[in-house]
């Protein structure tokens, strides 16, 4: 069972829809016991990272025990970022620090929010970038993450510099883009992700 976890801090309606395009069953929760029992948890992301904390506090151990059972996660946008120890943006308050590293602003210079198109260029292997590289990916943020280990970034992009633009570590996953909003590449990601043993 996919289900995408409902903290009011995500745009549901888009990332169901990309489930739906690509014809995979899913369920909207905020129920603890729904989402304990989930095969594959999605964390959709808007806003800022203090407030979305505040509002997974009632879901971190679950989404933590499920990233310790390797079942598969996916993070996106602000639900990237949230994976990491601590960001910029809230100072004072903590991530869930499953994956090592901070989150700041992006650098001075470009245009902030960083809003649109851009080239996602794989820098190591990962099953859920798997048939994409030089595909383009919508993105809309403020912030980005810098990981602590360069392994794990699976996927960059150019702005300002070299963007984490996506995660991964087992089946923990994460894309700073919307894979939902970002066409049959995207969706591809999707269908990735939905096609990861468990």
């Amino acid at each position: 069972m996919i289900t995408i976890i409902d903290y009011k801090s995500g745009n549901l309606k888009s990332i169901s829809n990309g489930f739906k395009k690509i014809g995979v069953d899913y369920t909207i929760s905020d129920d603890r016991e729904i989402i304990a029992d989930s095969d594959y948890l999605v964390l959709p992301g808007v806003g800022a990272f203090g407030s979305a904390m505040k509002n997974l506090k009632p879901f971190e151990d679950i989404i933590k025990e499920h990233v310790a059972d390797d079942k598969p996660f996916l993070g996106i946008c602000l639900g990237q970022q949230v994976l990491m120890d601590a960001s910029e943006e809230s100072p004072g308050i903590s991530g869930l620090n499953l994956f090592g590293g901070c989150v700041e602003k992006l650098p001075a210079g470009v245009k902030i929010p960083h809003i649109g198109w851009n080239r996602l260029e794989v820098k190591n292997p990962s099953p859920i970038l798997e048939g994409i590289d030089g595909e383009y990916f919508y993105f809309v943020h403020s912030y980005h993450v810098i990981p602590d280990d360069d392994e794990i970034v699976a996927g960059v992009c150019e702005y300002g510099g070299e963007i984490a633009a996506s995660l991964a570590c087992n089946n923990l996953f994460s894309t700073q883009f919307h894979p939902e909003k970002s066409g049959n590449a995207g969706l591809r990601i999707l269908k990735n992700f939905t096609d990861l043993e468990i």
